[in-house]
This record gives structure tokens, sequence and C-alpha cells, in this order.
């Protein structure tokens, strides 16, 4: 359906936006948006992001998006389980907003 390829084009533009975020608000220097893989673990193994990393991703995506994620410590291994689970999250909480 058209629908849903529109909404697969925003979602894979929202993954692009972020990973650029991400680089950029870590200040990555080491990687570029095109080496993070929607699919990779941002914490521990994959990208290798910390708690203070994703408090400050967090910040940035506040600003940018204008979504809060919770202080619930179990969704948010969840939420920034990817950068594909992310732009889950901030689309549904968008719609919301």
């Amino acid at each position: 359906m058209p629908g849903d390829a529109a909404a697969q084009d925003a979602q894979s533009q929202l993954e692009r936006e972020l990973k650029e975020l991400i680089v950029e608000a870590l200040k990555l220097e080491d990687t570029s948006p095109e080496d993070i893989d929607s699919e990779e673990a941002l914490v521990g193994d994959g990208l290798g992001l910390d708690s203070i990393d994703i408090l400050e991703l967090a910040m940035a995506i506040h600003r940018t998006y204008g979504v809060k994620t919770g202080s619930d410590d179990s969704q948010n291994r969840e939420v920034y389980g990817s950068v594909r689970s992310l732009a889950a999250f901030i689309t549904a909480n968008k719609a919301e907003g």
C-alpha cells in the first residue's frame, strides 16, 4: 500500500537523522552515521554507549523532537536498544503529542 511505503520512508529518514544526531551529540569522532547499523545495539557490545551517553542522547532527542523518555530503566533499555527501536519510540510519541 502507498501509505505503508510512505511510513517506511519516514522511518528510514528518521533512522538516518538519529544516526547523525548520535554522532554529533556524542562527538563520536571515529564513527560516521553510515557506520551505525539500524539494528545494532546502542549500549554495550554494539555501539558501546554508556549511561552518560544515553542521558546526553536523551537530552538531544528532547531538544530535536520534543520527545522525552521515561525514568523506567527497563523501558529505556528497550527504547535505546537500537536506532530502529529509538525511531519507533519517537514516531509513536510524536503522534501522541
